[in-house]
């Protein structure tokens, strides 16, 4: 986040408000832009950062003393530098490492308390709909070549899960130091054990088709339903279906929907529009039509004395919204004159406007 942005001002709250007026801030942001409903990605994040600073008691109490840069939220300031090789002016050594963590992080990046959790990466795919489908829903098969979790050691790594030894790289303790010297000084930069993924400990044997890492990759075939209603450019977040990383979170998957053009339908809302052509006859005196619709013919009615522009309403035949409630289906009449009219048919017209119709 920003160095620039303001936590109270993301919400919308004063710095002053209670811990409900911060919740009900969040909620009503968050159903905003939750990228489920098509909404900004970077803002929900933003706001879902600064409501986890904002809702503790302790990350809040700091981030009004210290700022943004070194709230637990806002992941400013010192980034992963360790302290605890810090040298003053004097040449005095001072450890500041644990100071840092436990005021800024709870723990530090490694270890128990306020752990980072490893995340991979989210997966975007765009899938192409047809009109229908996205009035109806429907369900689709992708095929993606990914990394996933490994089905033979359940992602531990693993031949026998129980089977572990410390892990020599690291001592055990999940974390290497890299000392740098700058003109503040000396800085140790803390880095996570590459081989045993900051878990301090490395199975005793490997499993044989991930080689230790809990993590392969393969082809899957994810299953994915289409909720009926769904509109173009609406985004569809399936969890944990995204780039798994060795002992960690998997990421997301999100599908982003784009909906094909219909000839002779358009959506408005809940409600499906589309012109009907109507002869000068059929409106003047009533008819019926067989107007050929998403689910196949309906009988329209067209009132005698019609004219063009005329909207007919068929409810309950657009978009569904719920289980048992649709939207409408909306008729725009296009009542059309002949271009050339018989000597005879210009008589009858003629003697209409006689009789000043």
């Amino acid at each position: 986040m920003s160095a620039n942005k303001d936590y109270y001002q993301v919400l919308g709250v004063d710095k002053k408000a209670s811990k409900d007026e911060i919740k009900k801030a969040f909620r009503r942001l968050a159903h905003k832009y939750h990228p489920d409903k098509g909404g900004d990605e970077a803002k929900f994040k933003e706001v879902n950062e600064a409501y986890t600073v904002l809702s503790n008691d302790k990350k809040r109490a700091e981030y009004d003393t210290y700022g943004q840069a070194f709230s637990g939220g806002g992941g400013q300031g010192f980034g992963g530098f360790d302290f605890s090789g810090f040298q003053g002016a004097d040449g005095f050594n001072v450890d500041l490492g644990d100071i840092f963590e436990n005021i800024f992080t709870g723990g530090g990046p490694f270890g128990g308390r306020g752990a980072n959790v490893r995340r991979g990466s989210d997966i975007q795919v765009d899938i192409q709909l047809p009109f229908k489908e996205s009035i109806f829903g429907t369900t689709r098969i992708i095929k993606l070549t990914k990394n996933s979790q490994c089905k033979t050691c359940n992602g531990t790594g693993a031949k026998n899960e129980k089977e572990t030894i410390t892990c020599n790289t690291c001592n055990g303790k999940g974390k290497l130091h890299e000392t740098r010297k700058s003109l503040l000084g000396t800085f140790t930069q803390v880095k996570e054990c590459s081989d045993c993924f900051g878990k301090g400990s490395i199975p005793k044997e490997k499993c044989k088709d991930c080689n230790g890492s809990g993590v392969v990759k393969s082809d899957e075939e994810i299953n994915i339903t289409i909720p009926a209603g769904i509109q173009h450019g609406e985004m569809i977040r399936l969890s944990g279906k995204g780039e798994a990383v060795p002992h960690g979170v998997t990421g997301d998957l999100y599908l982003r929907v784009h909906v094909e053009a219909h000839e002779a339908f358009k959506r408005q809302a809940s409600d499906l529009l589309m012109d009907l052509n109507v002869k000068l006859t059929d409106a003047v005196l009533g008819a019926d039509y067989s107007v050929e619709t998403l689910e196949g013919n309906l009988k329209v009615t067209i009132p005698a004395g019609a004219s063009s522009g005329e909207v007919l309403r068929l409810r309950g035949k657009g978009v569904p919204v719920s289980d048992n409630k649709r939207g409408d289906l909306l008729i725009k009449l296009i009542v059309k004159t002949p271009g050339k009219l018989s000597k005879k048919a210009k008589k009858l017209i003629e003697e209409l406007k006689e009789e000043g119709v």
